[in-house]
């Protein structure tokens, strides 16, 4: 059996999604994160580093415990056998290579857009036109790469593409507009339409409900943990 921890986070999200497109069956854990459940002593067990996802995959006597997404998906890839090519294949480091891109580079510039477009006590105008900026140079990077090949690992669907899917999808609430960009609109519509990608976006929903519900009910101590306002 696997057991994916986590809440309705991108992160989660394309972990979700490679599992679907794996028909995997899970068990969704959810992290209340706005009640700090990513603290507690079991979950510290899990993950010390206090973040969602986690995968626990129980198949062996001994439970596999994974953490970071990137690292769940080269797990899966690599034990299904698909969505990431075997080693020795030269379209493997293809693949790697973007990943990492989404890893190091484009989740984390849409996360710092996020946080100080919506959560930041006050605007700060250089801190947003600064991830503004670097968020939209990495779609113009992704619509090049996609002139250039089908996906963005190369011409099949690949993790790296499930990588980047969850955190492209959120373009419409950053107010990032994608004119001019005719490859990542033609990839995304692609993208959108495969049965794995449909049964995931439906299945975020209810999480999604069930995240701002608890996001509502937060304490101000536990968003300023959630938010890395205090140290620890």
């Amino acid at each position: 059996m696997l057991e994916l921890y986590g809440m309705a986070s991108p992160n989660v999200t394309k972990v979700s999604l490679l599992l679907e497109e794996l028909a995997l069956p899970f068990a969704f854990r959810w992290v209340d994160v706005f009640a700090e459940e990513q603290f507690t002593p079991e979950f510290t067990r899990l993950n010390p580093n206090h973040k969602v996802p986690v995968l626990v995959d129980h198949r062996d006597p001994e439970p596999q415990v994974l953490f970071e997404s990137t690292a769940i998906l080269i797990y899966l890839a690599e034990r299904a056998g698909r969505f990431l090519p075997a080693a020795g294949d030269p379209q493997r480091y293809e693949v790697l290579k973007w990943l990492m891109i989404q890893a190091t580079g484009f989740g984390p510039m849409c996360g710092q857009y996020v946080h100080f477009s919506r959560y930041a006590p006050t605007t700060i105008d250089y801190a947003l036109d600064r991830y503004r900026n670097e968020v939209m140079r990495l779609y113009r990077l992704l619509d090049r790469r996609l002139g250039e090949s089908a996906c963005i690992g190369g011409e099949e669907w690949s993790i790296a593409d499930m990588a980047m899917f969850p955190w492209a999808a959120l373009h419409d609430s950053q107010h990032l507009p994608w004119d001019g960009l005719p490859n990542l609109v033609r990839w995304f519509e692609e993208g959108a339409r495969r049965p794995a990608v449909v049964r995931t976006m439906a299945a975020l929903e209810a999480v999604m409900a069930q995240t701002h519900a608890a996001s509502a009910r937060a304490t101000p101590q536990a968003m300023a943990r959630f938010l890395n306002r205090e140290a620890g």
